[in-house]
């Protein structure tokens, strides 16, 4: 009994609850967000396209500058702030979202319609800040912190990443599903107030589990100071371990007293201007010179692709005959071979080492894929590269067709699950004729398609964490801010590519080649990891053997030594 309680009040269950509290209330807001847009724009797709684009705009070029921000003030500071930013943030929206849908035919009356407009700006901007805070959250908690809570017991840390995942996935699927009965049954606007009134009360508690955290992990307290990159280099955990505490606190205390401060004042009015540029090109220039490099463009590069379970993908299941049920069920097999991935990381860990993990990872994310690519050439497949990926936009433009809305006799069941077809309209299967009844689309293509997505998961995932481990371990504690920060402005970057893709070829019939260049992206992704494993490893990366936990050798590339 001992045992369970020091285990329920430890620094590391106390920060579990706390993400999953975190992450709850993030997965309910971004699937609650988006449904509430099309929903107040007349079953329109702009305000949420035009949402996902200033978003992943936001975090591309503020990813360097937010990392900056998490390494240059304390650990408590960044987390509370950021916090409140974000949980607030989050608030409001829900506030003036209640606000339009009650009075969203007096706003239309009131200046033209314009005033209306100002509030859709209001969200979207507001809705940005509270996913740049989040940014922030997860950098801090989950790049910083839970390597200090894990001291330098790397098996630890493998252990918290593949929890934190895990929460993730539980999260993923099940947040969405419970706000999305709460809109169906009740109304978008009892849906506002709920998020609103989740995240005031979660907010409070995240707080207070944060300070808990804080109180029982007297190191988190010690933050590195910024020092040359040629001292970096020289830094390795055994030096870090020698010093006296006393020592590490004078150190940064002097460097926080007679090295920042004259330097701010006499910063001028156009250095100040210039700082935030300089501090991107600087994180860039951080992120291209680390030795891990190539592995964390290698898990970028796998953004890149419709093969996930996004509006891109559901669309398309619903254009060959998939159900809302039958995709929740998928849904729910995505997830569970996501938990297996995260369990078979830290098995092949033990087992092989840190950097033949993400090879082995790679490996079977693209053996599995390999079903995905024989699925666009099968019986059922719609792909069709005669017919232009532009056919169907010039139609509307010219024929004077409405804008794609998701508006059916389904669309309650849509409106619940949050799976719009986005690429014809409708949920109606393509090729259907409401007067006479369609012939049935072979399924054999779309179950090798998503038996393909669904298995591929497992390695995904195992490659994931491998990837954030690896930063983990070998960025210098003074870096790992603004590091992560590129990092997740590198994802988003591809991500976003990845959108645009879908928008030249949105047609079903071009689905399969986008299957195609997915497939590619993700091999180059594993590409590049697998140079940056022969980098580190040599002829030694193909013998998998049981490795030292005390040494880890394979965890670190050479010249490089892990701060963990």
């Amino acid at each position: 009994l001992g045992s369970v309680i020091a285990y329920f009040t430890s620094a590391k269950f106390l920060l579990y609850l706390g993400h999953a509290l975190s992450t709850w209330g993030d997965r309910m807001w971004h699937f609650a967000v988006s449904v509430f847009l099309v929903e107040l724009y007349g079953n329109s797709l702009l305000l949420t396209a035009v949402y996902g684009l200033v978003v992943a705009g936001s975090v591309l070029l503020l990813g360097a500058l937010i990392g900056d921000w998490v390494d240059k003030n304390s650990r408590l500071k960044v987390a509370q702030t950021s916090l409140i930013v974000q949980n607030s943030s989050v608030i409001l929206c829900g506030i003036i979202l209640m606000i339009i849908f009650l009075f969203k035919t007096q706003l239309l009356t009131l200046y033209h319609g314009w005033l209306l407009t100002l509030c859709y700006i209001l969200v979207i901007t507001i809705a940005n800040i509270a996913n740049l805070a989040s940014t922030a959250t997860a950098i801090t908690i989950q790049r910083d912190w839970i390597v200090v809570v894990a001291g330098e017991d790397r098996s630890k840390l493998a252990d918290m990443n593949a929890t934190i995942r895990r929460i993730d996935q539980l999260t993923n699927i099940l947040a969405p599903m419970a706000v999305g009965q709460i809109m169906t049954f009740g109304s978008p606007m009892i849906g506002c107030g709920f998020i609103s009134g989740w995240n005031l009360m979660s907010m409070c508690v995240e707080y207070l589990l944060l300070w808990k955290v804080y109180q029982k992990t007297p190191t988190l307290a010690l933050k590195s100071a910024k020092v040359e990159e040629s001292e970096l280099k020289q830094l390795n955990v055994k030096k870090e371990s020698d010093m006296k505490p006393t020592e590490g606190v004078q150190l940064i205390i002097e460097k926080d007293v007679t090295g920042f401060e004259p330097q701010q004042k006499e910063i001028g009015c156009a250095a100040r201007i210039a700082e935030p540029f300089i501090t991107f090109r600087d994180g860039w220039v951080a992120y291209y010179n680390q030795p891990v490099f190539l592995a964390g463009m290698g898990l970028a590069f796998l953004y890149m692709t419709v093969l996930g379970f996004d509006c891109i993908t559901t669309g398309y299941a619903y254009t060959q005959g998939l159900s809302g049920s039958v995709l929740s069920l998928l849904m729910g097999a995505s997830a569970v071979t996501g938990i297996m991935g995260t369990i078979a990381f830290t098995w092949l860990r033990r087992k092989c080492g840190l950097i033949r993990t993400g090879f082995i990872s790679g490996v079977a994310q693209f053996a599995c894929l390999i079903l995905c690519v024989i699925s666009v050439f099968m019986p059922g497949s719609p792909m069709d590269l005669t017919v232009s990926p532009f056919a169907d936009i010039s139609a509307r433009l010219f024929e004077n067709e409405p804008l794609p809305t998701i508006a059916s006799p389904e669309s309650e069941m849509i409106f619940a699950t949050g799976m719009p077809n986005l690429l014809n309209g409708s949920t109606t299967p393509a090729n259907s004729d409401p007067e006479m009844s369609p012939d049935p689309v072979p399924l054999i293509s779309v179950s090798l398609l998503f038996a393909g997505v669904i298995a591929a998961r497992v390695g995904l995932w195992s490659f994931d964490l491998t990837v954030t481990q690896l930063l983990q371990e070998n960025v210098v504690e003074s870096e790992r801010g603004i590091i992560n920060g590129v990092q997740n402005s590198m994802n988003y970057l591809l991500d976003l590519l990845h959108f645009i893709m879908v928008i030249l070829a949105p047609n079903p019939e071009a689905f399969g080649l986008l299957v195609l260049i997915s497939v590619s992206f993700v091999a180059m992704g594993h590409i590049m990891y697998f140079r940056f494993a022969q980098k580190s490893l040599g002829k030694q990366l193909f013998v998998c053997h049981t490795p030292d936990p005390k040494a880890a050798p394979d965890s670190s590339p050479p010249g490089n030594t892990s701060t963990v």
